[in-house]
């Protein structure tokens, strides 16, 4: 964890330097309320920006103002997107983060046409519907996160809805790289490994000793990744336009089976 924080606060301190001319630093998140999320929004605050989270609960994050809604609607997410630009009035700097996601259980024999949907509408839909009414606030500089997956460029089972749509995050990013290209507006996808979020320590609790003897032996550095280390990336790539089209693996080194 001290290693992950200590990573994390050189970048934010890379990233403040070089955008410390700048005025008007707005990101927007989904799904700050918890785990990475809430982490990108601690990175971007610390960095002096301010923060919306669009989701269901709100972010404990001092400063940061909350827009409920239910992202499995993507009606919910375009009037988000409408108050928040509103709320901008004209283009400035702009960090679009999208992280909220959704987490099935389903495979090829036990297809769920209405999780599927639900997944779907949480990582593609609502994603470009707010990033349509942000776009004409999002000025030169300013760029579209999307949190993806080590999944996001190969697969397991037992998670279809997952990794379909964690795919799909990969191609709507290069899409969008391409409709933006001259506009001064950069997109990437960061993929985190297995990090330590609520979730997945819910899932590690049923046999911790067997979980972590797992991590050990299919992570090279032997540990899960951190929020913090993850929020760090985001905000990096966010605020650097080199990273246009890139796709992020942060997973600590994963062995390949």
């Amino acid at each position: 964890e001290m290693a992950g924080r200590l990573v994390s606060r050189r970048l934010v301190g890379c990233i403040r330097r070089e955008m410390s001319t700048m005025t008007a630093r707005t990101a927007v998140v989904t799904g700050a309320s918890s785990g990475i999320g809430r982490e990108v929004a601690v990175s971007f605050r610390e960095m002096g920006w301010n923060v919306h989270n669009i989701s269901r609960s709100p972010c404990t994050v001092e400063g940061v103002i909350n827009h409920k809604a239910d992202l499995t609607d993507p009606s919910q997410a375009a009037l988000a997107g409408e108050k928040i630009a509103d709320a901008l009035g004209s283009s400035g700097l702009v960090c679009l983060v999208h992280n909220a996601a959704s987490h099935g259980s389903d495979s090829a024999a036990t297809f769920d046409a209405p999780a599927m949907s639900t997944a779907f509408a949480l990582s593609i839909l609502s994603p470009g519907a707010l990033t349509a009414k942000l776009l004409p606030v999002m000025g030169g500089g300013s760029s579209i996160v999307f949190v993806g997956s080590t999944l996001s460029e190969k697969a397991v089972a037992g998670r279809a809805s997952y990794v379909t749509t964690k795919h799909a995050v990969v191609g709507l990013m290069r899409s969008y790289a391409q409709d933006l290209f001259g506009t001064g507006v950069h997109t990437a996808v960061v993929c985190p490994g297995f990090t330590d979020t609520p979730m997945l320590r819910e899932a590690m609790a049923k046999d911790p000793a067997g979980a972590a003897e797992f991590i050990k032996g299919f992570v090279s550095v032997g540990r899960l990744i951190e929020p913090k280390e993850i929020a760090g990336l985001v905000a990096f790539v966010g605020v650097n336009p080199s990273m246009n089209g890139a796709v992020l693996h942060a997973n600590g080194g994963q062995k390949e089976t």
